[in-house]
């Protein structure tokens, strides 16, 4: 069964200034998701699933479901707040902030019926990021523990110079193993090196600190963890408003119980972003370059 790559794009923007995941940056128009599309497309993904906002879903149609629908199975979910909540649970009210990067997976569980991988619209991954995603998800399934792939970029490869970035920086073990994940909200590249804030102090991170951009791959049962996952994140809601389920707790939440491994897969890959306005025209720069250096960008390709 080939993969299925869930594309999370129902974000808000509120740092750029816009609807980010549908911004034109590459050389012909393309959107970076068009290039998770393409690239995941080669490696052996036969299905999308675009992860929106329901009043984003015809602009996500118009600018890439409608080129990748000619390449792969297309399917649309929407992420609202009403959206998987289990028997019983209500939104709390004056709540508009979405539940966070695992309710947003979860709500492609319809769509899912085999492996899949979890990527951000907005992060430009690479071609042996999927590649290695696609091996890795078609394996057989062996053994008790669910097996869990997360792609490890090196940091210096992650940042931008407009501003802090988030990042999961992670310990791995000597098999190459996720041994723990820790959210850095607000990391930054300094004159004298990576830093990042705790408090009021900025501390050192080694530049090849390996780091999650949100690009894991899963088996189908995934599913039904995020769901009872997301049950007991609701039934402890530290901040009514504002707390969010990852991704990497859901991961976590797996690991503590010893019922999982995550199988680090390093990328040589840099990463493209948009996090800040600022980020757009260097995007721009580098998709151009790309391109250049391949021949041409995934609407020319895909013709």
């Amino acid at each position: 069964m080939k993969p299925t790559l869930v594309i999370m794009a129902a974000g808000l923007g509120s740092r750029y200034g816009g609807a980010k995941q549908i911004d034109a940056l590459g050389p012909a128009g393309e959107s970076i998701m068009e290039y998770s599309l393409f690239d995941a497309a080669r490696a052996g993904f036969g299905r999308a699933v675009f992860v929106v906002r329901e009043e984003m879903r015809p602009l996500v149609e118009q600018t890439a479901g409608n080129r990748a629908c000619k390449h792969m199975e297309v399917f649309y979910a929407a992420q609202d707040l009403e959206k998987r909540l289990p028997v019983g649970a209500r939104v709390p009210a004056g709540r508009t902030k979405p539940w966070g990067t695992a309710h947003a997976a979860l709500c492609a569980a319809p769509y899912v019926d085999g492996p899949f991988c979890v990527v951000n619209a907005d992060d430009y991954y690479g071609p042996r990021t999927f590649t290695a995603m696609a091996e890795f998800l078609c394996q057989p399934a062996a053994g008790a523990k669910m097996r869990i792939a997360m792609a490890g970029f090196a940091l210096k490869n992650t940042l931008t110079e407009n501003g802090t970035v988030s990042r999961g920086v992670c310990q791995t073990d000597k098999a190459g193993n996720l041994e723990s994940i820790t959210e850095r909200t607000e990391i930054q590249a300094f004159p004298d090196g990576v830093k990042f804030r705790e408090g009021k102090t900025w501390i050192p991170l080694p530049e090849d600190t390996v780091v999650s951009m949100n690009c894991w791959g899963f088996p189908a049962d995934f599913m039904a963890e995020l769901e009872s996952g997301f049950g007991e994140f609701l039934s402890r809601l530290d901040d009514p408003m504002k707390s969010e389920y990852y991704l990497p707790a859901a991961v976590d939440r797996l690991l503590r119980a010893d019922r999982a491994f995550v199988r680090v897969l390093p990328t040589p890959e840099k990463w493209f972003g948009v996090t800040y306005k600022e980020d757009r025209a260097p995007v721009q720069a580098a998709l151009a370059a790309l391109a250049e250096e391949t021949g041409g960008s995934p609407r020319l390709h895909w013709a």
